[in-house]
């Protein structure tokens, strides 16, 4: 197969589960026809990578699935996630995957489904084990409080959005002596594509450190998690870990990731002290704090104030890093840096 023949395939491949104009999409890229884009279809169907669902305009194309297993389990009875591995889980994916996807799925199985054990209030737990044509695909639902329900509640916040927020930081959990916070955290960077649904909001956090934010209609009671992860993807457990980890505290989690617009609520701009303190709760237990400002547009003085001189000065040992931010973002954050050293002279 050619190299631009191979870059079109991955290309559809990847899109295909997550767009349905994927075809256009794909001939922009390209810069081909849609009839291209057609041929390459069928030639993907041919290979057995992707399967044809429906007749005529309601046809769609989706990755092919090889094969998959579902299970059902009463949480009022004693379970453990290492059991439901080893029962459940290990047949399904040993034969299947490569050692460091393997080493994904099984501490990505056993860090929700521990979850589900412990925080979830639930009566059942169910999981989803999922072989597609090029990834692997697994799924822990459960019918309890909701994971941003308990989070609010325990942390007293008012909206679910700034329990996402927390959740995202990492080192978060409800139960602190036998929790570290640790597992969504790790697990969502392992794998190619995460999802987090629970109550009216669904978070989908990609592999390249992108995030999609939606809102349902309809609440969807307790928890559902879905993680995916390439056949062919290089990852492994221990460069997610060291990524985040520093070698002058015995590699413990002292670096954060924090998804600036998170912060954002029904389409309000970061322009207040309250907002910037908001998003700076809880980062002290970091020794590193990178702010993503991804699809920020823009912020106010005062938010910028408040981070990057007020907390700043407060907080010297905490090392702010600053990415993906826009003119006008960085205008901002200069100004108040410059205000910082100003009144320093």
């Amino acid at each position: 197969m050619r190299a631009r023949t191979r870059e079109i395939h991955d290309f559809i491949l990847d899109l295909i589960p997550n767009s349905e104009d994927f075809a256009a999409i794909t001939a922009g890229k390209f810069g081909i026809s849609r009839q291209a884009v057609h041929r390459h279809l069928q030639q993907l169907v041919k290979d057995g990578m992707i399967e044809v669902v429906g007749e005529s305009k309601r046809k769609k194309y989706q990755l092919r699935l090889r094969s998959a297993k579902t299970y059902k389990f009463n949480l009022k009875e004693s379970l453990s996630e290492d059991r439901a591995w080893a029962q459940q889980a290990r047949p399904f994916f040993t034969p299947l995957a490569s050692s460091n996807v393997y080493e994904i799925l099984h501490y990505g199985f056993t860090e929700l489904f521990n979850n589900a054990i412990d925080h979830s209030e639930g009566d059942f737990v169910e999981i989803g084990l999922y072989d597609f044509s090029t990834n692997f695909t697994l799924t822990v639902a459960d019918d309890g409080v909701g994971i941003f329900r308990k989070i609010r509640k325990y942390l007293n916040l008012d909206d679910p959005r700034q329990a996402l927020l927390e959740l995202a930081k990492g080192k978060m959990t409800s139960d602190p002596d036998r929790h570290s916070g640790e597992g969504i955290f790790f697990t969502s960077r392992m794998c190619d594509l995460f999802t987090l649904d629970s109550q009216s909001l669904v978070y989908t956090r990609f592999g390249n450190d992108d995030w999609l934010l939606e809102n349902r209609e309809n609440e969807h009671l307790g928890t559902k998690v879905t993680l995916q992860i390439k056949k062919n993807s290089t990852k492994t457990p221990k460069e997610i870990f060291s990524k985040y980890a520093s070698e002058a505290d015995d590699y413990g989690f002292t670096r954060t990731h924090v998804p600036v617009n998170l912060a954002i609520y029904e389409g309000d701009n970061l322009v207040s002290r309250s907002q910037a303190k908001r998003l700076l709760a809880r980062i002290d237990r970091f020794r590193e704090v990178i702010l993503d400002f991804r699809n920020v547009k823009e912020i106010g003085p005062a938010f910028a104030d408040e981070i990057f001189r007020v907390f700043a000065n407060a907080h010297p040992s905490i090392n702010l890093i600053w990415i993906n931010a826009d003119k006008y973002v960085l205008k901002m954050i200069n100004r108040a840096k410059s205000t910082d050293a100003n009144q320093q002279a």
